[in-house]
């Protein structure tokens, strides 16, 4: 099942322009695809969550966590919401690899192969670090960053690469924003942003609902204010 899973991922990526090995801009990935993507502060054990009718596409992911963390939660989701045959909208905790939960097991090794492409780690690798336990922190870094993931997904892949054993990975899974730092990096990788923003036509598909009496008024000002409009500033009998 994992080599299928990584066939997804790579069917996906062709599909929306990437190669097996580049990195992905998943902001700019989910605008393309027209997923509307709400990033919002939520509880440390709620990652993200996704919702599909016919052709529309939904997702929200918690804020809360790292930059690197929530690239990993999108991949799931998107797994969800293209592969996903018994999908059943829920509210997931990425990065588990829960093998008694076949669907969201199955979403966490496709966003592994769709963060972070074996193809493209392997070419970053130079030669003579290209074996168990002897990648350095350096290169560690390099790739991270290329790929805009957490140093425990990427560890998780080496693993799976036969790359990294237990220890050594417990070994590089500490001290990450200082050796970030030490080495000349931004360390916004590894921070949570903390905030609330939309991608996509959120405030749109709020006023159409509105216009079209699918949702009362106060509904409509609570759709706005979960994305930060303030609602006192906003005329809703203005003609214009």
């Amino acid at each position: 099942m994992e080599q299928k899973l990584k066939s997804l991922a790579i069917e996906f990526r062709n599909r929306f322009g990437y190669n097996s090995a580049e990195p992905i801009n998943f902001l700019s990935l989910l605008q393309r695809i027209d997923v509307l993507t709400v990033f919002k502060p939520l509880d440390d054990d709620f990652s993200g969550l996704s919702y599909k009718e016919d052709d529309n596409f939904f997702m929200m992911v918690n804020s809360t966590q790292s930059v690197g963390r929530q690239n990993f939660t999108i991949g799931h989701e998107l797994y969800h919401l293209f592969y996903d045959t018994n999908f059943i909208p829920h509210k997931c905790k990425t990065g588990q690899f829960p093998k008694r939960n076949q669907n969201e097991f199955w979403a966490d090794v496709f966003a592994s192969h769709l963060l972070l492409p074996t193809d493209g780690i392997a070419r970053m690798i130079p030669v003579d670090e290209f074996r168990k336990d002897s990648i350095r922190l350096g290169t560690l870094l390099k790739i991270e960053q290329t790929y805009r993931s957490s140093r425990a997904a990427l560890l998780n892949q080496l693993g799976k690469m036969g790359l990294a054993s237990k220890s050594y990975k417990e070994q590089f899974s500490t001290g990450i924003k200082n050796g970030a730092l030490h080495y000349g990096y931004s360390i916004d990788l590894y921070e949570l942003s903390d905030e609330t923003k939309v991608l996509g036509a959120y405030g749109n598909l709020a006023n159409r609902l509105f216009e079209e009496d699918k949702i009362s008024e106060g509904h409509y000002r609570e759709l706005l204010m979960a994305i930060g409009v303030d609602v006192n500033e906003i005329d809703l009998n203005e003609e214009d």
